[in-house]
């Protein structure tokens, strides 16, 4: 199995409230970055995928909050996916901050369907490229 993909974050004022950490639904946003930019790295961005008439919705998704990101903090957002098959896909993420700081663990859980919202099987290719990071643990 190989390392998980990471996409660099650097907090900005808008992810912050007034205390100045990040907002908590803002995480759910981080997260949806750096999943699009994993699959930019497989090769075919969400946009493609949307072009081919396949989209991933989520349909649960679990957070666990374990420390603050603060204002300007440069963060790491880890992207493993756990599961492909069939119609599913699911992805654990973790954001981790200066210090190695764990900030948030996360599980999402997608729903491989078309854009009549219908369920479709995983296109082959996605499998294909899914393969290196889904290997035995």
């Amino acid at each position: 199995m190989s390392a998980p993909f990471r996409h660099p974050h650097r907090v900005t004022y808008a992810d912050c409230t007034v205390g100045n950490h990040v907002y908590y639904g803002r995480y759910l946003e981080l997260l949806e970055a750096a999943r699009g930019e994993f699959f930019r790295h497989l090769g075919t961005s969400l946009r493609e995928w949307q072009e081919r008439e396949v989209i991933f919705p989520v349909l649960e998704c679990h957070l666990h909050y374990r420390a603050m990101a603060r204002y300007d903090e440069q963060l790491l957002i880890e992207v493993r996916p756990t599961l492909a098959q069939r119609v599913r896909l699911n992805f654990v993420h973790r954001i981790v901050g200066p210090g190695d700081r764990v900030i948030l663990e996360a599980e999402t859980h997608h729903l491989c369907a078309g854009l009549n919202e219908k369920p479709r099987r995983l296109p082959e290719a996605l499998l294909a490229a899914l393969a290196p990071f889904l290997g035995a643990a």
